[in-house]
């Protein structure tokens, strides 16, 4: 079994109103910068019905994280969002224990 360091932020937020789609441009950027970034993994963002959005973010180590955190680019983001965008956030960062994957599809493909 292959261990895979890797570091997970988890990133949740609620906008300001009527901000959705300002934003949402401002997150595609983001994510086009994070996802050049050497270390990036994967990342996924998500709306809840109550308004308010996840994202999660992985990177290979906690180098790699903490390079992104502090991006120029980001780190305005990250200004803009306390000053216009977020009425509020959490941010957690985690170092990945344990993993585990299940895929129909390539279990399938395993068994042929």
């Amino acid at each position: 079994v292959k261990v895979t360091r890797m570091i997970v932020t988890v990133f949740r937020s609620r906008l300001m109103p009527s901000l959705r789609e300002e934003y949402v441009a401002l997150v595609d950027r983001m994510v086009e910068l994070a996802s050049s970034m050497p270390g990036y993994i994967s990342h996924k963002g998500f709306f809840a019905e109550d308004g308010e959005r996840c994202t999660i973010v992985e990177f290979e180590s906690e180098e790699a994280q903490r390079a992104w955190r502090m991006h120029p680019e980001h780190r305005d983001a990250q200004r803009q969002g306390r000053e216009i965008y977020y009425e509020s956030y959490s941010l957690q960062i985690c170092d990945v224990k344990r993993q585990s994957k299940f895929d129909r599809n390539a279990s399938d493909a395993a068994a042929e």
